[in-house]
């Protein structure tokens, strides 16, 4: 962190105008609360990646191996031939900074390398003078660069600024994904053992156990089991959580935050009760025990062997299709990366609910959808029991988690759900949402105290949406579907914003759920009073 944490009035001094020095110069400054730790030897050695060495970010020198500038060439080479999108995205900028502003990252620093037009051309610069005509015969003046190791600084400091949220591939012209560029240039890191303790780690433990807490079978069952105690107190309902049930209808992937961390632990206890009141036929699995996929912060093939688990469980289990929970980083690599990867899922069945007959024809490939299509679908067709009323001490608003939103298109079936089981929800300014919403600041591995500083820097334009409807409509809950907003979110909020708290979707639908033969209820999930909900008010709303 840094030396001193300074107040939000001193951090929100942002000097905007550009530095004196020219964007070609690669010194970069590794102050306290502006980068993440190194990744540890044992664990790179743990996920076979090469050249594994015992460094940190400030260090003078870096131990590179001897032959980095050739790894790196040929990196950049291979990377060209076998994706056409990195190839295309290096030529065709024109640098008409669309994209510019529309950073959290460059709205929150000032600093312009952050922009993401310019945070490509850091790698773009080398491309050009390694790998083109004019910048091998005109070097600088064709905005080519001699690779150096000052450079590979300099990429590691900006790389691992930028969350890979998106926001700027909305408003690129030209398409351009500045995610993949990012993504590339954290792979090419990567071939010289440059990596980031809080991607590496997560990736070695679910590799180890399933999950990216490194949490034993045996805690995954003990969690559970205890979310269903926890339950029975609040409903006075005794549910199931089936783990490696074989010949279950439906298997159920979660990130594994949702069973250990809080507040994802009530959306959870909502999961829970939603399914025993539907009588799911459903299992959880004790290998495929994340949902999340680290992999999509580290490099491509990482996204393939960490994911290839889900399909591995559910061939095992003989279940027919996968429903996948709130999460964010999941749901690209599973609605833009798995099938390809690890597909075709042609032993699993295109998925149908049980409930309504629904057909989910856009998951015919990847035999996965995403909980709130599943929700939002038994709420359309009334097959439901949901008392609003039970969230009246919540004033909600939606951020839409960049990955779902921007990677999948799941914009209107949260919204459905929450105006469904909430009575008072306000959306954010139009710019700020959507499409167009704004990151948490902390994705993409980000999310570490060392990195303090940017998370709050990059953050900021969403928490100031957020304080806007705070101000105007008295909202005190974010709403998200994403295991790392759930994480993030709160220390941003508690900066920023003090008084608004985070919640998952499924929390409110817990909450809401009239549950058959359940207690009057009084509390919400988090054991907190209902507004206007004493004895009289639960007896009355066990008959709604």
């Amino acid at each position: 962190m840094a030396e001193k944490k300074l107040k939000p009035e001193e951090l929100v001094q942002i000097e905007l105008s550009p530095p004196a020095r020219e964007w070609m110069d690669p010194s970069v400054n590794f102050r306290k609360g502006t980068w993440n730790y190194a990744a540890v030897p044992d664990t790179l050695d743990y996920l076979g990646l090469p050249n594994a060495g015992k460094w940190s970010p400030p260090d003078e020198e870096w131990p590179l191996p001897d032959n980095w500038q050739e790894i790196i060439h040929n990196g950049i080479k291979e990377r060209l031939e076998k994706y056409r999108s990195f190839k295309v995205f290096m030529d065709i900028c024109v640098r008409c900074g669309a994209c510019a502003d529309k950073c959290h990252f460059f709205i929150g620093s000032g600093d312009p390398k952050n922009m993401p037009v310019l945070r490509a051309e850091l790698l773009r610069s080398i491309y050009r003078n390694d790998f083109t005509m004019a910048g091998k015969v005109l070097g600088k003046i064709a905005g080519g660069r001699k690779l150096s190791k000052q450079i590979i600084k300099e990429w590691f400091y900006y790389f691992f600024q930028c969350t890979e949220c998106r926001r700027c591939s909305v408003f690129c012209p030209y398409g351009i994904d500045t995610a993949e560029i990012t993504m590339i240039g954290r792979e090419l890191l990567s071939l010289l053992g440059l990596g980031i303790e809080w991607v590496c780690t997560p990736l070695a433990n679910c590799f180890r156990t399933g999950n990216h807490l490194g949490i034993q079978p045996h805690g995954f069952k003990d969690s559970l089991e205890f979310a269903v105690d926890e339950l029975e107190e609040i409903t006075g309902i005794r549910v199931n959580a089936p783990i490696n049930k074989k010949g279950a209808e439906i298997l159920f992937v979660a990130p594994s935050a949702d069973y250990f961390a809080s507040p994802h632990y009530y959306t959870l206890l909502g999961y829970l009760a939603l399914f025993h009141e539907l009588g799911l036929d459903y299992t959880w699995s004790s290998y495929a025990s994340e949902g999340g996929n680290f992999g999509l912060f580290h490099s491509h093939e990482m996204i393939k062997r960490l994911n290839s688990k889900i399909y591995m469980e559910a061939r095992r289990l003989g279940v027919k299709w996968i429903i996948g929970g709130e999460c964010g980083h999941m749901w690209r690599v599973l609605n833009q990366y798995m099938d390809t990867m690890n597909g075709p899922a042609d032993f699993l069945e295109v998925p149908v609910s049980p409930y309504t007959g629904t057909k989910f024809e856009h998951a015919a490939s990847t035999k996965m959808i995403h909980i709130s299509e599943f929700t939002a679908d038994l709420i359309k067709h009334n097959k439901l029991n949901l008392d609003p009323r039970r969230n009246d001490h919540w004033v909600a608003t939606y951020h839409d988690s960049c990955n779902p939103a921007r990677s999948m298109g799941l914009l209107e079936e949260p919204r459905f759900i929450i105006k469904n089981v909430a009575n008072n929800f306000h959306e954010m300014p139009e710019n700020t949402i959507r499409e167009q919403t704004f990151c948490c600041g902390s994705g993409a591995g980000l999310g570490t105290d060392e990195n303090m500083e940017m998370r709050l820097r990059g953050g900021l334009p969403r928490a100031n949406a957020v304080n806007y409807v705070k101000d105007k409509f008295g909202v005190n809950v974010l709403l998200c579907m994403c295991a790392i907003d759930k994480a993030t979110l709160p220390p941003l909020l508690e900066y920023w914003v003090p008084g608004v708290e985070v919640a998952g979707v499924h929390e409110l639908v817990g909450n809401a759920l009239v549950m058959k033969g359940e207690r009057p209820r009084t509390t919400d999930l988090r054991g907190e009073p209902m507004k206007g909900f004493g004895d009289a008010a639960g007896e009355e709303a066990q008959d709604v």
